[in-house]
Order: C-alpha cells, then sequence, then structure tokens
C-alpha cells in the first residue's frame, strides 16, 4: 500500500506544531485515522494558520465561551508565543483528538494532556523510534576534536537541534561560565540554526567566547560526527510541548550523557540513564554542577551514557516500536 493510499484500511497521520502540517490535519479531520502527535500542543500550529477570527472560534471550540476574551489576547500578544507559557498551557488538541480513532503519543505527559482534551480517545504511549546510525571510527572522533581545538580530556558539552527561546540557552551559557569559573575544563558547541531573527539577535554576540565552537544546521553525516565527538549533550526545555527530544534519544543511543529539564515527559528514563535539571533558581547551579563533576570525573560520563544505551537499545528500537505501532493499527483494519 503506498502513502496517501485511498485503498488503505487505516490511515496513520503524523502531526507537529507547525503549519507545515496543515494539509495533514485537515486529511486526519475528513478521514478520521491514527494521530501520532510529536508535540502534544497544537497552539502555534493555529497561530501560524489561522487569522484571528477563525483562531478565537478554535479556541472557544476547546475551551468555552467563557474564555473567548482570553483568545484575544493571546491572539493579540502572539509574537511573545514561542518563549510566554501561558500558550503551552493551552494545547488546542480537542478537534483533531476527539475525531481521531486512536493517538499515538511519545511520553505520559502528552497522554495526559490528550486525555484532558478528549477523555474518550484511545491512547497509546510508544517510544521515540531509534534507528543505530554509522558512527565515525574512534580514531577519526579523536582527529576530528584535535582539529577543533578540543583535548582528549576536555568536556565537549553540546546543544543541538533548531535554536528556539524553549531550549534555555541563556541559561546553558551562564552555567557554562560558572563551571569555567570553577576550573571545568570544558568547551561548548552550539549547532543548529535559529528559529528566528530576534532569537539570534539576543544570543549571537554571546556566542563569540573562544571557548565556545559555533556549527549551523548540520545535515545528517555531519550531525553524527559532531555528535561521536560530544560528551555531554544538554537538552533542557521550557516551556514545553511535552515533546520527546529525537535529538535527545538520538544521543542516548549512541551512548551519551544527556541533561534533561525534570518533567513528567522524561518519567520513563532510569534514574541513573540521564541527569535531571529542576527548573527555579536552582537551574544553573544545578546545571554548571553537573558539567564541573564530569569535566574532572570522565568515567561518570561514559557509566551514564552506558546506561542510556541501554535503556534505548531495549525500549526504542524499531522491533520493538514496530510491534507496538502494529498493535495499534491492526485493532482498527
Amino acid at each position: 500500500m503506498g502513502l496517501d493510499s485511498a485503498d488503505a484500511d487505516v490511515a496513520l497521520y503524523h502531526l507537529g506544531n507547525n503549519r507545515l502540517h496543515r494539509t495533514i490535519y485537515e486529511n486526519a479531520l475528513a478521514r478520521p485515522g491514527i494521530v501520532v502527535l510529536h508535540d502534544a500542543v497544537l497552539q502555534h500550529f493555529f497561530l501560524g494558520w489561522l487569522d484571528e477570527a477563525h483562531y478565537v472560534e478554535e479556541f472557544v471550540y476547546n475551551y468555552g465561551e467563557w474564555m473567548r476574551g482570553l483568545a484575544g489576547e493571546l491572539w493579540k500578544n502572539r509574537a511573545r508565543s514561542a518563549a510566554d507559557p501561558c500558550y503551552f498551557n493551552y494545547p488546542m488538541l480537542k478537534r483533531i483528538a476527539s475525531a481521531s480513532r486512536a493517538v499515538i503519543v511519545h511520553n505520559p505527559a502528552a497522554a495526559r494532556i490528550v486525555k484532558r482534551h478528549a477523555p474518550e480517545v484511545r491512547i497509546a504511549e510508544i517510544p521515540h523510534l531509534f534507528v543505530p546510525p554509522g558512527l565515525p571510527s574512534a580514531v577519526d572522533t579523536l582527529r576530528f576534536r584535535s582539529e577543533a581545538g578540543i583535548g582528549p580530556r576536555t568536556l565537549l558539552v553540546g546543544v543541538f537541534g533548531h535554536l528556539r527561546e524553549s531550549k534555555r540557552l541563556p541559561v546553558v551559557l551562564r552555567a557554562m561560565e560558572r563551571a569555567w569559573r570553577l576550573g571545568a575544563d570544558a568547551r561548548l558547541l552550539v549547532a543548529g540554526a535559529f528559529a528566528s531573527s530576534d532569537v539570534e539577535r539576543s544570543i549571537a554576540p554571546l556566542l563569540v567566547d573562544p571557548r565556545i565552537l559555533r556549527a549551523g544546521h548540520l545535515p545528517e553525516k555531519d550531525f553524527w560526527r559532531y555528535a561521536a565527538a560530544t560528551d555531554l549533550c544538554i537538552s533542557l526545555r521550557f516551556p514545553t510541548a511535552a515533546e520527546t527530544s529525537g535529538i535527545a534519544i538520538r544521543m542516548m543511543g549512541i551512548g551519551k550523557t544527556v541533561v534533561f529539564t525534570s518533567g513528567v515527559e522524561i518519567a520513563r528514563i532510569p534514574e541513573k540513564a540521564c541527569l535531571r535539571v529542576d527548573l527555579g533558581a536552582a537551574e544553573e547551579e544545578m546545571l554548571a554542577g553537573y558539567i564541573l563533576w564530569l569535566s574532572s570525573d570522565r568515567e561518570a560520563a561514559v557509566t551514564i551514557g552506558r546506561n542510556a544505551a541501554a535503556h534505548i537499545a531495549k525500549e526504542h528500537a524499531i522491533d520493538a516500536v514496530a510491534k507496538q505501532y502494529w498493535e495499534v493499527l491492526s485493532a482498527y483494519a
């Protein structure tokens, strides 16, 4: 059966929080099937697609007539929607979740949000897929680090992906500065394109420190070259769309230590397979402490990475994930 086949027994739609998914969304309403929500928030999808009148009506459909005034305020102030938690507090999932035969999510936080919007829909929590890549050899990785001026014992800390406000780059930069002041032998890699010119204008001047390596959007082969050279991946999120980071899963899968923002999104990850940072006043200090610790105890990072790889190999492998997808799809075929 081909993609987008009218003869399929059940349709499988992958939907994200971006207006580029408009056709998928419309098809999923016209011909209900199984929806995979990679973000448990569609607020920004609607802000990018609808005009004011239709946005307000969609908001009211989700949360009731008494919320019409709030909808108007959110529309008026939408320029700050990427960073204001209020927008993430209203995911606007009711229409698509209620219309679908089942909804697949990747973590328990997303499942809770869907349940709140459509209590009757079947929800399946299936781990994010990981397929082991072809990595460069250890010799090539050492050469790559050497050419970038990174010593064999220097901790390379990496931030990867689209550089949005929610990735907490200012916090990361301040934590690195703290760790450096305390003597950490560490470098910072910031790899990815800025999500907006506003974010770039605010952050780019802070990346001129010679201890910071800057890379733009990385093609697949280059991504794995940088990933293999990285020792610690920082994957902070706030506000969160209850997403599971594909980059974090990839980094864990190849045996790297990953630092996450504490939350229900990562409840399935064993304590010894990652590091967690609390939001709030302690966030920066905790992150700096991890960087300082791992820069002086490189074996600790190796051990956490080994635990991470074992977890991903067990729970996120293609055979395990495919089986769970098949169980959901076959129930509606």
